[in-house]
């Protein structure tokens, strides 16, 4: 079976929405589009790995694919993260479009997400990779259907907006795999599931008598 890995990028407090730019997604009256512009230094320039869809498949929400398909066909053909995801093969997850896609290579899926996710995942292939498409996080996280996450976390703190983990959020552990910091502050870090949430406590229970007795014997002895 091939894996799902959800790549983005975050803010301290959790917050995906329109990283790119002021008109990405302004939804929800949302005012900081662009947020991460200010700390893209030379280390995510060179190490775009997480985020480029080299070697896999996309998997991509509605809104995410029409950002995609209205920029990257249309820049420079030396630009290997353009020829990367123009020739990536890319499912794209609506319940709205209804056209025929035009970006090079992109099949709608049909159904219900969930299902057509989990078939995907068994058919034989590349490894998937979501791209933004907050919306469709949230549906295949709650389906335990993401074995990784890439997730890039700037330092800044944005108040509202999407989260990667809202609170329906399916309660899980993770175990962190590999992370890299740049210049500027961004800490790019790889985390895969690592089943239930583990549990424990701090707290300090009373001694049972048999212990207490214990304890006193050997006061006694020592004394």
């Amino acid at each position: 079976m091939r894996k799902l890995i959800a790549s983005t990028m975050v803010s301290l407090d959790g917050v995906m929405q329109a990283p790119g730019g002021p008109e990405e997604d302004p939804t929800g009256g949302f005012a900081f589009g662009g947020w991460t512009f200010p700390y893209w230094d030379d280390v995510p320039d060179r190490d775009m790995r997480g985020l480029d869809g080299k070697d896999r498949e996309l998997l991509l929400g509605r809104r995410t694919y029409e950002i995609f398909e209205a920029y990257w066909p249309y820049q420079a053909a030396d630009s290997p993260i353009a020829q990367t995801l123009n020739a990536a093969k890319k499912h794209v997850a609506s319940r709205t479009l209804k056209k025929k896609l035009h970006w090079n290579n992109s099949t709608l899926l049909h159904g219900d997400v969930i299902a057509a996710v989990a078939a995907l995942k068994a058919e034989a292939g590349l490894d998937l990779q979501i791209i933004g498409s907050g919306n469709l996080i949230q549906t295949l996280q709650a389906a335990a259907l993401i074995d990784e996450y890439n997730v890039w976390t700037f330092p800044v703190v944005l108040g509202r907006g999407k989260r990667l983990f809202e609170a329906g959020a399916k309660p899980g552990a993770l175990r962190l795999t590999a992370s890299q910091a740049t210049a500027t502050g961004v800490v790019m870090s790889t985390y895969v599931a690592a089943g239930d949430v583990p549990l424990g406590s701090f707290v300090q229970t009373e001694p049972s008598t048999k212990e207490i007795e214990r304890r006193a014997k050997l006061a006694r002895e020592a004394g």
